[in-house]
Order: structure tokens, then sequence, then C-alpha cells
């Protein structure tokens, strides 16, 4: 895997690659239209955000590379990678719980807060991992 040069893109299968944590300075896309809805990147060494419509949908202190972010009605799935361990905070379903699954292991359940956010620590030192939460029914 590799940083996302153009700091957001969409990939053949529909999904979206974005982040760069090899900046040393801010860079921001704006306006970037995705099935008539509006994403904003930011990305550097420091942090990776990635807004829809205005609202959060990915946040990582510090900052990572994403490929492959699918959200669906049961939950997410992506792989990362950084410098370091990174602190990764969704917006997801408001008071739902999800497992936690980091390259095929079950870490956990995650409940998100009443905004729909979960937090939680991926170790991606320039080894890409695939997390996924799923949503518990």
């Amino acid at each position: 895997m590799a940083v996302v040069e153009e700091i957001i893109r969409v990939e053949a299968d529909g999904t979206l690659s974005f982040g760069n944590y090899e900046l040393k300075e801010k860079t921001k896309v704006l306006d970037f239209e995705v099935e008539g809805r509006l994403y904003k990147a930011k990305t550097f060494f420091e942090v990776t955000k990635l807004k829809r419509d205005g609202a959060l949908v990915y946040e990582s202190l510090p900052g990572t590379a994403v490929h492959n972010f699918k959200v669906t009605d049961s939950g997410v799935s992506f792989q990362v990678e950084g410098e370091e361990s990174s602190q990764i905070t969704l917006e997801l379903e408001p008071e739902a719980e999800y497992k936690y699954i980091v390259n095929d292991v079950t870490v956990g359940n995650i409940k998100s807060t009443i905004s729909g956010k979960v937090s939680f620590s991926v170790d991606c030192e320039r080894e890409p991992q695939v997390v996924q939460l799923k949503r518990i029914k």
C-alpha cells in the first residue's frame, strides 16, 4: 500500500481511498463529489480527516492513509496504514454496538455514542491493517 497522492480518490470498486501521512503541511481537497455527496479530505502527518456533506466520517491522530473505505448498513471496512499507532474516530449509527475486527481477529465490541461516534486505536506502523466494524443486530 502507499499514501494517496491525490488526497482522495474513488477506486474501481466504488470505495474511497484518502490520506497522506507523509505530508509536512496540511493539504485539503474540498467539494469532491461522489454520487451526489460532497466530501472534504484534510491530511498531513498530524491528522487525516474525511467529512461528507459537512459531517465527520473519519478522523485519525496522527495522520494515516486509508484504502477501500466502505460504509454500509451493516458496518464499515477499510485498510489503514501510518507511521505509528493511530487513534481513529468514526461517525456511525447512534447508540449501536459493533464487533471490532483487525486482520480477521476479533478485538472486542464497541458501542457508539448518542451522536454515533466510535473511537479505537490501530497499530499501523507502515504495515497496512484491515479494519472492520460489523454492526451487531
